[in-house]
C-alpha cells in the first residue's frame, strides 16, 4: 500500500519525517509546510524536486496526502490536527497534544467522530531504556509498584525554553506541562495508571530577573549560538523572550488512580542534564541514571541497612541504530505511525494517554500557580 505524506511544521522535530520517507516501501513525503525558506529548500533536497513546498499548512492538506507529520509550536497543535482529522487524515500530532485539556479532548472527539487515526508523538515510550524499565516492571523486578519519582535537571534551559515562545505561557501554558509532559507520561506509563489529584509548586526564580530583548522576533541567523555550553552561569546571559511568565523550577505530586503515588520535580538552570526515575515497589527499587541507550539502570532487592551506588543488577537497553535520535526512538516511533497509518491497530503512544499527561500537567501548572492548591484532573469529555 503506498503512503503519500504531508509535514506541517518540516523544521525541528519535523525532520522525523526523513525516517519516514521510504519510497521503495511505497512511502514517500510529498508536501511540507514550514515559514522558513532555507527549512523549504532543505526539503526539495530531502523528498526530492516533485516535493510541494509552501509557507501555507492549507496547502498540505489540500494536497492529497494520506497521512500528516503536525510538528508544529504547541499552542497551534489543536488547529492544526483538528483540520487534518476532519479530512479523515492519519496523523502524527508532536506532543503535548495540545495546551488545554479542552484543546485535547476537542481532538479526540474529532478522530472519533471522523473515524481518522491519531497518532501522538510521545517518543520516550520507544527509548530503548524506557522499555527496558517498563519489562523490568512487568517481569516483577521490584515487585508491585507503589511509588515513582523523577527529577529532571535541565542545562539548557535558558538556551532552549526562556529565549523564545516557550516562555510565553500564552503558547506553551508552562514548561511543567510543556517540557514535563514526556516525564508524566512516562511516569503514568511505568505506573500502569494517570494522575487523578495533583499539587504542585513552582517559581521563576533565576531567568525572571535577566535582561531580555526589545525585539520579539527571533533572529534566526542567531540560533545556533543561543544553545552552547559556554553559557554559564545563568546569571550572566541575556537576550532573552521579551514575555517572560513561565516558571524555572517546578515540583508536582501526582496520587494516581490505581494507587501509586508519584513526584515530578524540573529545573532549568542546573549545570548538568539528566532524567533521574525512581521507581519503588513492595519488593526493590528500580532506578536509572540518564536516558540515553548505554546509560545505567539500577535494581536493588535485597536489604541492606546502608546506601549502596551501584544496584544489585545491571541494565542497559537494547543496542540501537546510531541513525535514529532520541535514545533510539525516533525510527522506532515513526515505522509504528506508518504501520498506523496503513493497517491501525494499538500502538504504544496512545492519545487518550497523552491526554490524561497533559491534563495532569495543566492542573498541576493551574494548582502551582494557586499557591499549590489540590486539583482533581477531570476525566476525557467525549460529548463537548
Amino acid at each position: 500500500m503506498s503512503l503519500k505524506i504531508g509535514v506541517i511544521g518540516a523544521g525541528g522535530r519535523g525532520t522525523l519525517a526523513k525516517h519516514a520517507h521510504q519510497p521503495a516501501a511505497g512511502c514517500r513525503v510529498t508536501a511540507c509546510c514550514d515559514l522558513d525558506p532555507v527549512i523549504l529548500e532543505q526539503c526539495r533536497d530531502w523528498y526530492g524536486p516533485d516535493v510541494l513546498t509552501t509557507q501555507d499548512w492549507r496547502e498540505v492538506l489540500a494536497a492529497g496526502a494520506d497521512a500528516v507529520f503536525i510538528t508544529t509550536p504547541d499552542w497551534l497543535h489543536e488547529e492544526h490536527a483538528v483540520a487534518a482529522l476532519e479530512r479523515g487524515l492519519a496523523v502524527y500530532l508532536e506532543k503535548p497534544m495540545a495546551i488545554t485539556i479542552a484543546g485535547c479532548d476537542r481532538i479526540l472527539r474529532t478522530a472519533k467522530k471522523h473515524q481518522a487515526r491519531l497518532f501522538i508523538g510521545h517518543n520516550m515510550r520507544y527509548m530503548t531504556i524506557i522499555r527496558k524499565m517498563k519489562k523490568l516492571i512487568e517481569d516483577g523486578a521490584i515487585g508491585n509498584v507503589k511509588t515513582i519519582w523523577c527529577r529532571h535537571f535541565i542545562s539548557y534551559g535558558g538556551d532552549a525554553y526562556f529565549r523564545d515562545w516557550h516562555a510565553d505561557r500564552r503558547c506553551s501554558t508552562g514548561l511543567l506541562l510543556q517540557k514535563g509532559a514526556h516525564d508524566i507520561d512516562v511516569m503514568h506509563w511505568l505506573a500502569n495508571s494517570h494522575s487523578q489529584r495533583v499539587t504542585a509548586f513552582g517559581s521563576l526564580a533565576v531567568y525572571g530577573g535577566l535582561p531580555r530583548r526589545a525585539d520579539p522576533a527571533i533572529d534566526k541567523k542567531d540560533m545556533a549560538s543561543w544553545w552552547n555550553t559556554a553559557h554559564w552561569p545563568p546569571a550572566k546571559l541575556s537576550g532573552f523572550n521579551p514575555v517572560m511568565d513561565v516558571e524555572d523550577q517546578n515540583m508536582m505530586l501526582m496520587q494516581m488512580a490505581n494507587g501509586v503515588q508519584g513526584a515530578y520535580l524540573q529545573c532549568h538552570f542546573t549545570p548538568d542534564c539528566c532524567r533521574n526515575y525512581t521507581v519503588i515497589g513492595d519488593a526493590g527499587r528500580l532506578e536509572n541514571l540518564g536516558d540515553g541507550p548505554d546509560d545505567p539502570i539500577f535494581v536493588w532487592n535485597r536489604r541492606k541497612d546502608g546506601y549502596r551506588i551501584i544496584g544489585d543488577e545491571v541494565f542497559r537497553g537494547d543496542p540501537i541504530d546510531p541513525t535514529s535520535g532520541h535514545g533510539g526512538a525516533d525510527a522506532v516511533i515513526v515505522q509504528e505511525f506508518l504501520d498506523f497509518a496503513q493497517n491501525g491497530g494499538p500502538t504504544t503512544a496512545t492519545p487518550e494517554a497523552a491526554r490524561m499527561s497533559v491534563a495532569a500537567g495543566c492542573q498541576a501548572t493551574a494548582s502551582l500557580r494557586a499557591g499549590g492548591v489540590p486539583m482533581d484532573v477531570p476525566p476525557i469529555d467525549w460529548q463537548g
